[in-house]
């Protein structure tokens, strides 16, 4: 293959429109991901941190070393340890204080990520409607190009339906409404 020439697969270049746009987008994306990063408080920057860290085998091997410890210190098996917490009692409230306070971080953490969500969604849900504009749009065009030149198709009956425009109120109404959720 010659330099230059690109497969059949491989089409696209770097002032390929199309790339252009993906690119623009990818940036779009990365930029709004280290605008989000900037804007978080101390707080979930801490929140986060911790979480991770208790989500990490580090975490995993560092609380099997030490309660590992405390056990075997408490059975009497480190003959020069005195045992400090026979009945298990203390370990038992540390280990509950602790989960306490890890559960916490993780549901700071998860209403995090799902505020993010919810801005995914919201982006998604946009982006929806954007197409079904376009869409609805390009079906009227077509359908009135061929109605001016005469052309018939079986998916003539469908156009009419299609081609009307349906809004967003609407569709959630009729899902609430069949859904049982309804608040009337």
């Amino acid at each position: 293959m010659t330099p230059g020439r690109t497969t059949g697969k491989d089409r696209s270049t770097p002032s390929d429109p199309g790339m252009l746009r993906l690119d623009r987008n990818i940036n779009a994306i990365l930029k709004q991901r280290e605008e989000d990063e900037r804007n978080r408080t101390v707080q979930d920057k801490i929140a986060q941190r911790i979480t991770n860290f208790a989500g990490s085998m580090t975490f995993i091997y560092l609380h099997v070393l030490i309660f590992g410890s405390w056990i075997a210190a408490n059975l009497g098996l480190f003959p020069n340890v005195p045992i400090f917490d026979p009945t298990f009692a203390i370990l038992a409230m540390v280990a509950s204080v602790e989960a306490i306070f890890i559960s916490t971080f993780v549901l700071i953490s998860q209403n995090r990520m799902a505020a993010n969500d919810d801005k995914r969604a919201d982006l998604n849900l946009q982006i929806s409607l954007l197409a079904e504009q376009e869409a609805t749009q390009l079906l009227t065009i077509v359908s009135a190009i061929a109605d001016r030149l005469q052309v018939k198709t079986p998916a003539d009956e469908d156009v009419g339906d299609l081609a009307t425009e349906i809004s967003p109120e609407e569709v959630l109404r009729r899902l609430e409404k069949q859904g049982g959720h309804s608040k009337e």
